[in-house]
This record gives C-alpha cells, structure tokens and sequence, in this order.
C-alpha cells in the first residue's frame, strides 16, 4: 500500500532531507533484493544485520527515499526521511497502512496452534473470498512481521488479512493490536510457552489479553480456565469454541459456541438453538480438532456460512512442520512436529502419535525452550505423558534426563529409554534399531533442529 508522502513525515515525525526529489507517495520495502523502482528502504537494524549498510544497494536498485537513523554519505542527493527509530518508524507506516486499508482484519495469538489456526483459516475463508485474503507467511508473527503484511495489504487485492501475532516479551501483542486493529481476536488458549520471559504466568496472561484492547471480538477456548474466567469483563461476549464431543453440556449457556465433536460432527449453538452437521476431518490428533474449531468460529464471524466451512473440511492442509508425515525408507515412517514445542504442544503430539497404527512407535523428544522455574517439572511431564503412548522413548538436550525420568516413573521401563546426545547419534540409532512398519515421531524445541534426522536418515 503506497501513503502519501505528508502522512508516513507525519506519522514517523521525520526529518526530510533533499526533499526536492522525494517521492509523492511512498510504497515501503525492508529487503533490497525485492526493491522496486520508487520505493522507499526502510533500514532497519537487527542483532546481526544494519540496514544502513545496505542505504547505496537499495539505491542502485531504484529506491527513490531512504528511512535512516543516521545519514550515510552514499545518501547524499537521494529524498531521506531522517527518524529516530527506524523500526518505530516501520510500525508507524504499518498503522498509517492499517488506517487507509478498508477491508476486515482477523489476528490469532496464543500459546499454542497459532500458526496451525491461521493456516487453517486462510484456507476457509476461501469459499466466500476467493483468493482476496492475505495471512502472515510462515509464521512472521512480530512486529516486523505484522507490519509487513500490513504494508503490503491493498485495497484492491485483498478483502481480508489473517495476522498471527506472536509474544516473547510482557506487552508486545499489545504493540501489535495497536497498529493492526483486528476486529476478530482469536486466543487459541493460555499456556505455558515463554514463561521464562514473560516472567510469570499472570503476566503472560495480561500480554495474550491484549488481543482485545482496540476492541476486537474475541473468539474463545471454551475449555481454557483463564479465558473462562477473564471473558466476562468483555464488553461483548465471545464466540467460543470447542473440540469435545460432550461440550454442548460441559458449557451449558455459552452461546455463540462451535464444536468439532470427533471427526465427524460439527455443532453450532446460537440463540437460535443448536445445529449439527456431519462432517469428515481429517487433521490428525484433538489438537488439530481445537485448532479447526478456532478456525471455524472465526470465520463464522467473518461471514462464511456453516455449510461452506463444513464442505471445505475434508480439503484442510496442516502447515509445513506441523505433523509432516515423511517416508524415509521403505516401510519406516517419520512425523516430523519439530517446528517449536511447548508442553502442552508435546502432549498434544504425542495423543495424535497414540492414535498412529504401528509395529512400535518411536518418539525422539528433544528438549523444550523458555519454560523458566518450570522447566524441570514440565519436561517430568511431558516424559510421563509419554510413557503410555510410545514404545520407545529417545530424549535429548538440556533437560533430557527429566524427560527420561518422566518417562520411567510413569512405567516405560529404562531399556526402552535411549539418551543421544546428537541428532546424528540419534539418526544412527534410527538407523540400526528402527523396523518396515515403525513409526517415529520427531517432536523438540526449534533449536534442536531435528530436522537434521530425518536428512541423515534420507542420506
């Protein structure tokens, strides 16, 4: 989306330098290698990179304004909107975008599942508005991502943008509302990803509710204590949702609320009374059925109708990394769901992996990341959890003799517990001991790159 030149001086309080050539309107860009012909570089600065460094690339691919801190020699005759953060400056463009853009805007956040719940949304908000809908690519959820998607928004092209928005530290959903002004707020639930940073579950609490402080309509998990317990100082009340078959009753009197009951019902209670639909799902594990219920009310919200939501459900494709289903040899199966994890994102792993039709199923459990004073008992957790559903347990990092402790005080006995100390060491074990008709599951925190098992099983 282009903004007029007075708006982004306005909104970002610029200094302009050679305003003689500046540009009348100004289509922002943050990476060279996509600079058009007129645009404006925005240099944004990170832990390893300057944008600055790259203000005379940026020209030479045709950027027409320069958004800098501080002014570069090479920048010398070229219109330069002088700021005094270019990354505030950036989020002030964005919500100059936000201002001008007419179309609906739907954001998720939560702690689990948001990039699953987006993806799934995109995909059913297709019946109704075709390919008018822009969401966040893979999961650029912060506030450079957000402000991305909102300047690259148009009017012309897109009638509805899908935001996931994501937190690591206390307030930044509420940075994030503040320029992208959802109507929908969809809170997946309250758990306990980022703990650490957050400092402590309240606070991560009041940074998930945040979703709702310009006024959106939230969309909630009916089975989640805090939002239970926060919705009634909502000025309107949310539209719930649920993935348990006997939720119509577990929540008497929460209306609007939606259910995806197994794989094969679909409820919607309204004022009106209640409808269901039979349905075919085909996402695996309850997880994935939450997620699809999240999806659906919003796009109830959104104004597709029932039946289109239900008749576009056989067709829903997971995201990359979420529950990848990868042969790597004949007959052996891996699920790779190593994309992040959190606890309550590994549990809800391993029920999908209990379901899985197997000679025996493998988990290699890496460890999970920012849980803060939890971090010992979580991962016991998560390893007692997953003594009832795997045959074989391989566990890895920082905390791996937790997992295994977990593991063995919940039944699975030690010889079926294998400590690697790499994913090389584990591939090998995979290697050797995995049979035709196994199934392994590769579940961790994103910096153990398990990826790197299934490429030396491939090899």
């Amino acid at each position: 989306m282009k903004l007029p030149l007075d708006v982004a001086l306005s909104v970002t309080g610029a200094t302009l330098l050679d305003g003689n050539v500046a540009p009348p309107t100004v289509r922002v860009s943050t990476d060279t290698r996509a600079i058009e012909p007129g645009d404006a570089f925005v240099a944004l600065r990170g832990e390893r990179f300057d944008g600055h460094d790259f203000a005379a690339e940026a020209v030479r691919r045709g950027a027409a304004m320069l958004v800098l801190e501080r002014r570069k020699p090479e920048s010398e005759g070229v219109a330069t909107m002088l700021v005094a953060n270019a990354r505030a400056a950036y989020m002030a463009l964005a919500g100059a975008a936000r201002a001008r853009y007419r179309g609906k805007i739907a954001a998720i956040t939560g702690s689990a599942g948001k990039t699953t719940t987006k993806t799934l949304l995109a995909q059913l908000l297709a019946p109704r508005y075709g390919d008018r809908i822009a969401s966040t690519p893979e999961n650029e959820n912060n506030e450079l991502g957000v402000s991305k998607l909102l300047l690259s928004a148009s009017n012309a092209a897109h009638e509805v943008l899908v935001i996931e928005m994501g937190a690591r530290h206390y307030g930044d959903i509420a940075a994030l509302v503040e320029i992208a002004r959802p109507e929908i707020g969809v809170l997946t639930n309250v758990g306990d990803a980022h703990v650490e940073i957050m400092g402590s579950r309240e606070r991560l609490a009041e940074t998930k509710w945040a979703l709702f402080g310009r006024g959106a309509r939230a969309v909630l998990n009916a089975a989640d204590a805090l939002s239970r317990r926060r919705a009634r100082a909502l000025a309107t009340p949310p539209h719930w949702f649920g993935a348990n078959g006997d939720a119509l009753d577990s929540y008497a009197g929460l209306a609007p609320l939606t259910v995806v009951a197994g794989t094969r019902r679909i409820f919607h209670r309204s004022n009106g009374g209640t409808i269901e639909i039979a349905t075919d799902v085909r996402l695996p594990g309850p997880h994935n059925r939450d997620n699809l219920a999240a999806a659906i009310a919003a796009a109830l919200e959104l104004d597709v109708s029932l039946e289109a939501l239900v008749a576009a459900v056989p067709g829903l494709q997971l995201p990359r990394g979420r529950y990848d289903r990868i042969a790597v040899r004949k007959g052996l199966q891996i699920i790779y769901d190593a994309y992040n994890a959190s606890a309550s994102g590994t549990i809800a792993a391993l029920d999908a992996f209990a379901a899985e039709t197997a000679t025996r199923r493998i988990a290699v459990l890496a460890s999970m990341a920012e849980l803060g004073d939890e971090s010992r008992d979580l991962h016991e957790r998560v390893g007692a959890h997953a003594a009832g559903r795997v045959d074989v347990l391989l566990v890895r990092g920082e905390f791996a003799a937790e997992l295994a402790r977990g593991a063995q005080r919940a039944g699975l006995a030690q010889q079926r517990i294998v400590h690697v100390g790499t994913n090389a060491q584990a591939a090998s074990w995979l290697r050797e001991h995995a049979n035709p008709g196994d199934v392994v599951l590769l579940k961790g925190s994103r910096k153990y790159k398990l990826e790197e098992i299934v490429e030396e099983l491939r090899t």
